[in-house]
């Protein structure tokens, strides 16, 4: 009789994600245990396990985790597709959601998806399941990050708007488009099975969007489509783009684009499908922006008045691209426009959360005005114009010459700061070595036993104005107080004293302890309240901050991965030491953290100052 395949299986990968402890420890516990499970699938160098009997033996080693439904389904997946079908089943599951429509890599999970469908959490269980299939094929599947995704959109003001994405994946720049409040929506793709899983992914969020699958440049769907913006994240480097055969293309109003010049055909390609008036925001490798071959477009597109600004980006903004990519903004003269006298140069490669500063500098320049920001200049259009149309923006940035008083004073306070973060780390001698295996639950457990209740903030709210202060995502990523403001309303969470407040920063988990009560919860935060007397807050912030150390900055962590987050279970007594702990470690942290901006200070003011003149050595 023919063995039956379990119905979900995970990955050593998978398992380290879902306890939380490493893949480092799940090999060890592979080696040092014989009753690890075997091997189920899978191959020699990636075998996969029976979840079920993976399930039992942490529970048996007191390392117990719940795992999260829409986990299991897509453990389920993956278990009856192999690598070259997953993006298949994937579209398969969104065709399921959306119409119902059955296919044998979806039967096993029918039942499951069909409990989704109808309580209404489908359109966040696909997002689910792309984030999934995308960390799965990282290094093969190009994809648009969110936070490149939501910068193209807030410059080109997309609300209301008519946005074309020519390259467009699995959706992210259009999905983006749509909750800024894109209203019409068109797509295309080179592959056919993403762009399936684009199209689903906004119908199930009740867009009416038009994909087609193509080759944008020789085969375009929308030849007489002027669009209100273009979002545009192109394949970088590619030569067989259709150079012999589009020779004569109309589209190429700037110029012939080299045959090594992919991208400034999608620029073309994209200014082209601009209505008069409109944006195009292109994602375009660093090295377009000083190539020799490419010269004569980029001076046509400064000549005429297209391109508008240009941000260079911090490494991994882009898929196709190892180094800092940059952004292209461009617009499409209208009739009558005057030329502008300035074009945006901005270097966000340093700045932790570049969104905001990023917006207000373009609002600066496009009224003619200097951002009043030393990683943004609007330089002279004429000033571009050299020999060779260098495009770089940290290369065209004037920075302010130290003067030596200035330089002395960032000594000094160094100098207080070390004794600070000195101070800080003597404070740590009270944590000692020690091996031993705890207990384990989960944050999940803790809320469903009662120890912690989960507050969620509502997904989207007004933050301009209002009389309550409100705890941002970006401001607890950031260690700051309170950005946002807003009124009290239906869904705002008011935070008390001791909350832990969640969100997932760029980089890692951020943690934060509610000191003072009063301030509401932003959107992309989660806000755990532990039950006093029972569950001590630095307790919970310490482990749940150790927990996001494992999220590597090329994936996303959903909501259900915090609740997975491993913890002791110990009594509150014993949980008022890690607590402490946490509290001296953050100590260190805030310190070390303004020890490096002073330190990057002080040399910058240093060589500045031996060039100005203006120190001697």
């Amino acid at each position: 009789m023919k063995k039956k395949k379990e119905a979900a299986t995970v990955t050593a990968a998978d398992i380290a994600r879902l306890t939380g402890y490493g893949r480092a420890a799940v090999s060890n516990w592979r080696r040092r245990y014989d009753d690890f499970p075997q091997p189920v699938g899978g191959t020699a160098s990636s075998p996969q396990f029976a979840l079920s009997q993976v399930e039992e033996w942490l529970a048996r080693r007191g390392k117990g985790v719940e795992v999260a439904p829409e986990e299991r389904i897509w453990q389920q997946i993956r278990s009856v597709a192999d690598d070259l079908s997953l993006a298949q089943a994937v579209a398969d599951v969104g065709s399921f959601l959306v119409h119902g429509k059955r296919s044998g890599l979806v039967d096993g999970a029918a039942s499951e998806l069909t409990e989704l469908r109808e309580a209404g959490e489908a359109p966040e269980f696909f997002e689910f399941v792309i984030d999934r299939y995308l960390e799965a094929h990282s290094r093969r599947v190009a994809t648009t990050r969110r936070e490149s995704a939501k910068l193209m959109v807030s410059l080109t003001e997309v609300r209301g708007a008519t946005v074309l994405d020519p390259t467009c994946g699995t959706g992210t720049l259009l999905s983006a488009a749509h909750a800024a409040g894109a209203v019409r929506l068109f797509g295309q793709e080179i592959d056919p099975v993403a762009a399936r899983i684009a199209e689903t992914r906004l119908a199930l969020h009740g867009v009416e969007a038009e994909f087609h699958a193509g080759d944008s440049l020789r085969v375009d769907a929308f030849p007489e489509l002027k669009a209100d913006v273009v979002l545009c994240d192109p394949p970088f480097g590619e030569r067989s783009w259709g150079y012999e055969e589009l020779t004569g293309d109309v589209r190429w109003a700037y110029g012939l684009p080299p045959r090594g010049e992919s991208e400034l055909a999608w620029v073309q390609h994209a200014l082209w499908h601009t209505a008069p008036g409109g944006h195009a925001a292109v994602l375009m490798p660093a090295a377009a922006a000083d190539r020799r071959s490419g010269r004569r477009i980029r001076s046509q597109l400064l000549r005429s008045g297209a391109l508008r600004a240009v941000f260079e980006l911090p490494t991994g903004m882009a898929s196709g691209s190892p180094a800092p990519p940059h952004l292209w903004l461009l617009r499409r003269p209208a009739e009558g426009d005057p030329l502008p006298n300035l074009v945006l140069m901005a270097d966000l490669t340093q700045l932790e959360d570049f969104q905001e500063p990023a917006l207000e500098a373009w609002k600066a320049v496009r009224r003619d005005v200097q951002p009043e920001a030393e990683f943004a200049r609007g330089v002279p259009i004429i000033e571009l114009l050299d020999d060779t149309v260098d495009l770089t923006p940290s290369r065209h940035l004037v920075r302010t010459v130290a003067r030596g008083v200035d330089f002395v004073s960032a000594r000094d306070g160094f100098f207080t700061l070390v004794d600070d973060l000195r101070k800080a780390v003597e404070e740590l001698r009270t944590l000692t070595d020690e091996s031993r295996e705890l207990p384990m639950t989960t944050v999940a457990e803790l809320v469903q036993s009662g120890l912690v209740s989960l507050k969620q903030p509502p997904m989207r709210m007004e933050t301009a104005s209002g009389s309550i202060p409100v705890l941002m995502g970006k401001d607890v990523i950031l260690g700051r107080e309170p950005s946002g403001r807003t009124e009290d309303g239906p869904g705002i969470v008011r935070l008390e004293t001791g909350d832990v407040v969640v969100a997932l920063g760029p980089r890692r988990m951020e943690v934060h302890v509610v000191d003072e009560g009063g301030a509401a919860a932003g959107p992309q935060t989660q806000v755990f309240r532990p039950e006093e007397g029972r569950c001590d807050p630095g307790f919970l912030a310490c482990f749940l901050r150790a927990a996001g150390l494992t999220r590597a900055s090329s994936t996303s962590t959903s909501r259900s991965d915090v609740r997975r987050a491993p913890i002791p279970r110990l009594p509150v007594e014993a949980q008022r030491p890690y607590g402490e702990a946490f509290r001296r470690l953050r100590e260190v942290e805030r310190t070390l953290d303004t020890l490096r901006d002073a330190g990057e200070v002080l040399v910058n003011l240093g060589y500045q100052g031996l060039a100005g003149g203006d120190l001697g050595p």
